[in-house]
Formats: structure tokens, sequence, C-alpha cells
């Protein structure tokens, strides 16, 4: 046996969107109900666990065999659940056995290597997500069945109790057997399903330094991170009390039924002369400095009740595993557009930042449960509860976290494809490119913490908002008139901006030109490090690392200034599948964040024998010895890929007994 298609059927009572599914193969009623699989593309069999058939022994040994490639799709699932299902049977995944990296350490999970996901290969080409939207995007002769859905929500979660079902718990097959059958044909449609993507996309295969960076992205998946389950409780604790309060004092001052209600608010602010449309957070932050006190007072509490971090700490609570650490936090290719990751369940990619001077002291506090003096010392006690949800990852006893990321990534790897040398001398000489570039539109020294280091937020948001053909829409957006800048102080920063960067502007306009040609005439045209090249109806962006961004069934449409542009198919902004359109600073967007990807997938590669837990955005964090030296792992992290001669990069770190933005 060479290969191995699988999709199985499962039954546990953890809630598996709000827990995932390291937490739910857990569950002591977890079970596999069906097998359904393919070997070496053969007619698809269905082995019922669930009615006591068993897993013929060479499906057993495949499933340890690492020269065995393993086919799921969103394998993770189905690896996870048979990791499970092969230690209650009591096979063995030791070292010997099965050669995952982690066999030694607490987690005893399938040895990633030898899985493939078509789950991962779909996102490549820039396809849906879900099984469903791949077979129809495809237009594959054999899809996923759409009662799929109600034969899950019957078989493999728990029903409620009611008198007509004789008051159980749970559906088992001899409840409904026609239903059972309609299950079992299901699964065996999700294998042929599967099997035919893959036959589908056979003449673009994912490259295998893609494969194994896949495999990577599982090994921290399985290892996750340490939680201060203490300090989780405590917060969760502390909120709910401050929620009580804060409540309370609302009802006090407005005498409404309830406060949290908008509609109510919005007519007692009304009623005491304050119309207002909205009461979201930048508005009512901006009501607040002109309302008069007592109404100032209301909106105070209005903005400590509207924050949610303990939405944070509850999922905290409800993934974290039955040894502490919560696991199956990224998405590989989640962001199908450029490769990079996406977050789940806990979602990292989104931590409110901590600014607290003195963070340490107000975790213990938290940690020992004492909501006075949380209170009296930080007042705003979902505000600090907020900013210490960082906190609450730590590493595993005897070691540090080592936290490196790069510096200004995305502003270094733009220069370097549109070759902007004054930018490039910024980054040689170790200079700050915010402080430089503020220095560039306001014609003034610019030093960080130092002389008019005011500005120097300023050339942060000019950055952030203009590299990609953004004007003052986008300048807004990043909060520039909230920063003190002025309506009218903006059109001229964007020119300044575009003027001190002509090499950039040029960048986005030969890359419009040069998609353009592509799909227009299907000519194969290379600049900048690039190809561009369009075959069997997908437009394909070569990266200087080998790897493509694909966009599906590309065409000349028109823009809404009536202009010609390139649209093609993708998950718009409904969630829904959608004709996107898209031009030069757009694509040069996808360009370097995906090359910003890359880098970070190089820098896994370089650090693959330390633990990494966690990686977000431009950052890594590492479980370690004490003794580890930071130094090191910074020069190792900032080491230029191969690819890309010429681009200066740069990491900087800190060590932390705990999470924190430094």
């Amino acid at each position: 046996m060479q290969t191995l298609s699988i999709d199985i059927e499962t039954y546990s009572s953890v809630n598996l969107p709000k827990c995932g599914v390291y937490k739910y193969a857990e569950s002591p009623d977890f079970e596999i109900l069906l097998f359904g699989y393919s070997a070496d593309g053969s007619e698809v069999t269905v082995i019922d666990l669930a009615q006591g058939e068993r897993l013929p022994q060479e499906i057993i040994d495949a499933l340890t065999d690492d020269t065995v490639i393993k086919w799921a799709f969103n394998a993770n699932f189905e690896r996870v659940c048979l990791s499970r299902y092969l230690l209650d049977l009591g096979v063995s995944l030791d070292p010997f056995h099965d050669n995952h990296p982690l066999s030694t350490e607490c987690a005893r999970f399938l040895n990633p290597e030898s899985w493939r996901c078509s789950m991962v290969w779909a996102a490549t080409m820039g396809l849906p997500l879900s099984l469903e939207g791949v077979g129809a995007v495809l237009g594959l002769e054999k899809q996923k069945l759409t009662e799929g859905k109600d034969l899950i929500k019957y078989f493999s979660v728990p029903c409620a109790p009611t008198k007509a079902n004789g008051g159980r718990t749970r559906n088992h097959p001899f409840h409904a057997p026609d239903k059972w059958e309609a299950f079992k044909k299901y699964n065996i449609r999700d294998v042929e399903t599967e099997i035919g993507i893959k036959d589908r996309l056979a003449k673009f295969p994912v490259p295998e330094e893609v494969w194994d960076e896949y495999h990577i992205d599982q090994e921290i998946n399985d290892r996750g991170v340490r939680l201060d389950m203490d300090l989780v409780k405590e917060a969760i604790e502390m909120d709910s009390r401050s929620r009580s309060e804060l409540t309370a004092a609302m009802k006090d001052m407005t005498a409404l039924d309830n406060p949290n209600s908008v509609q109510q608010m919005k007519q007692w602010l009304s009623d005491n002369g304050l119309e207002t449309d909205s009461l979201g957070k930048k508005v009512v932050a901006e009501l607040i400095k002109t309302a008069p006190p007592e109404l100032q007072t209301v909106l105070e509490l209005r903005q400590q009740l509207a924050k949610s971090s303990v939405k944070k700490y509850q999922t905290m609570e409800r993934a974290v595993c039955d040894d502490g650490r919560a696991r199956g936090m990224f998405a590989f290719y989640g962001a199908n557009r450029t490769g990079r990751w996406a977050g789940r369940l806990i979602q990292l990619q989104n931590l409110p930042q901590n600014h607290l001077p003195d963070l340490a002291d107000a975790r213990a506090l938290v940690k020992s449960g004492d909501f006075d003096a949380v209170k009296l010392l930080y007042e705003d006690v979902p505000d600090t509860l907020s900013q210490l949800i960082r906190t609450a990852f730590i590493p595993k006893d005897g070691t540090q976290y080592y936290v490196s990321d790069f510096s200004a990534i995305e502003a270094r790897v733009i220069a370097w494809y549109a070759g902007e040398t004054w930018r490039q001398k910024v980054f040689e000489t170790g200079g700050d490119i915010y402080c430089a570039s503020a220095s560039q539109m306001f014609h003034v020294p610019v030093e960080k913490h130092g002389i008019n280091g005011h500005l120097r937020q300023k050339g942060k948001i000019a950055e952030l908002a203009l590299g990609y053909g953004g004007s003052v829409g986008a300048l807004k957006a990043m909060g520039a008139i909230e920063m003190g800048l002025l309506e009218d102080e903006l059109p001229p920063l964007v020119d300044a901006w575009r003027q001190t960067n002509p090499n950039i502007v040029k960048f986005w306009w030969d890359v419009d030109r040069a998609v353009m040609e592509a799909v227009k005439y299907k000519h194969t045209t290379s600049s900048y490090g690039l190809t561009f090249s369009c075959r069997s109806g997908m437009l394909f962006i070569t990266l200087p690392s080998g790897r493509n961004l694909a966009y599906v069934k590309p065409k000349v449409g028109t823009n809404k200034f009536g202009g010609e542009c390139i649209t093609y198919e993708g998950i718009g902004s409904t969630k829904k599948w959608e004709r996107l359109d898209s031009y030069g600073p757009k694509f040069v967007e996808n360009i370097v964040q995906a090359t910003s990807r890359d880098i970070l997938c190089y820098a896994m590669k370089t650090l693959r024998c330390c633990s990494i837990v966690m990686h977000i955005h431009d950052e890594l964090v590492i479980e370690a010895d004490p003794r580890m030296s930071l130094d090191v792992l910074c020069e190792q992290m900032g080491r230029t890929p191969p690819w890309a001669k010429g681009l200066k990069l740069r990491a900087d770190g800190y060590v932390t007994p705990f999470y924190k933005k430094d």
C-alpha cells in the first residue's frame, strides 16, 4: 500500500467548533463511528465501527507506517481522532513505531510527516476551505451529499431528551437504521469527493517544501501552549463580579431595566440631551470628551462593560486539554490568498495589547483573586483583565519564553522588491523606518523616544496605510484623525509619501500591467523576481521562494471608475464565493504579505529543533531552557533566505516568564 484516502465520522459530547479537535478527541465518550477509506485509489470501503466491525490489521499498520501517505480533507481532524482511537486499542505510538518528533513528550499523536491534506491543496489553488465549496467550484461529478449536516446532527452530537425519544441523550444506529445507511453513503461520498479533488488538481501539485511547512505547523499544533488556568479562572470570576457592579451602577444612574441595551441607552441619552446614532467603541470615546459629567460617567461605565476580554478567557477554559495545554490554534494556509496562517479558537492573531507598567504585579493580584485591590489600584477592571490575556500563556516548568519577531518585515520586503534604495539604507544602518518615513514627510529629524518622537506614530500610520495604494480613506481607517492629524493634512501626507517612494509606486503599476498582460494575452512575463502566468483557467504569480499565488478563473472586467481591471473568483467580504476585482497595489499587497509569510516559514525551518509554541504575525514564541542565548536565536531568525539575496532582515527579541508584548 502506498496511499490511503480517509474520512471518518465520530461522536463526542464535546462541542467541536467551540473546543477544537484536540479537546474533542479527549472526551471519555469520544468514539469513531464510521471509517471510510480507499487504498491506492481502489473502491471506497466503509468500516462500521459503531456496530462492532473492526479495522483490518493492514489499515492499522498503514496508519503507523510513515511510508504510507495518508490523505484526508482537513487531515488534522482525522489524524488527531485516529491517534486517540489507536491509543485506546493499545497500539504503540512510540518513536520507533511512529517517528513523530513529539512522541517522547506528553502529547501522543500520529506523526504528521506521512499525512497530506487536500484542504491545504485546495487552499494553495485559491479554492474554498470546505469540501462542499471545493466540489462545487471544481464541478466534480461526485459532490458532497447535502443531507450530511442533518445526519451529523443526529448521530455525532448529543440530542435533547424528550418524551418522544424516551429521554435519551444520544442517537445510535438502531434508533434509525435508514438514517444510518444514509450516513454510511455520506461517509463513502466524502472519500470519493476528496479523491476527485486530488484528481482534478493533479497537474498543480503542492511543492514538497510546502508540505514540509505543513508538517511543522502540525507539530506546533500538537505541542500546544500551556495556559495558567489559575489566572484564567480568577479572571473569569473577577470579570463576572465587575460586570455585576458596573451594571448595578448604570441601573442606579439611569433607572433603565437593561442598561446594556443599545436601544434603551440611546433613548436615555437622547432624553438627557445627547443624540447619537451609534454606541460603537469609537463613537462612545468621542462622546465622552464633550458630554456633561453625569453622562460622561454613564458612557465610561458603558465603555468598561463593552470590553469583551472575558470571552478569550472563556475560550481558554473550553479549549484547554487535560494536561493544561491548548492545541490546534493555527490554521495552515487559513488565509488562502497569501498562504498566511489564520487563528482558531483563542484567536492569537488579535490579542489585546498590554501597556501596564507593572504587568507582573497586576497579574499576581488577579491570580490571587484580590478583586478589591485590582479595583483600587487599576480602577478599570475589564481593561486590566484585557491587558492580562497574553500573560495567561506560560512556558512549562523549568523553561522560559523566548519571543523573537521581525522588525518592519513588510516595509523591508516592499523596499527590496521595488528597489527603493533610501529605505534599504535605513534598514542596512539599523535605522527605524517609521522615524525615517516621518522625517522624509515632515522634513524634520525624528527619533524614537527622542526629538520629534511624537511624529513616529504618524510615520508608522503612513507606512501601514499607504504602501499598497491606500489614500486618505486608508489613513483614516488606520486612526489618523484620532491621532491628532487634521482632515486637510491627509491629502498632502499621501502625496508626500508617494513622492518619497517613487519606485514603490512604479512597482504597483508594473505589477498591474504584468497581471493584465498574463490574463489578456496569456503571455508569461517575469520582473522584480516574480513570474506572472495564466494557464488552465488560473492566474499564477510565482514568488522568489518558488511558491505560487493562485487566482481562480481570472478575466478582464470593469472597475467602479469605468476602467479595466482584473477580476477572479474567491471568498469575498460576505464570506461567500463571488467574483472579486483587483489591481496593481492590491496584488502587490498579496505578494508582499505572501513573501513575508515565506520568510517566517524559512525561520521556522531554521529553528525547527526549538520548541515553537506560538507564532503571531511575524513573531515566534519558543519554550526553551533559560541557558539558551537570545542573541543566537535572533541571529538565526534574522537570516535571509537564499532566494531573497539583498533583502536586509532583522529580528529582535526578549525573554519572559509569561507571554506579553514587550
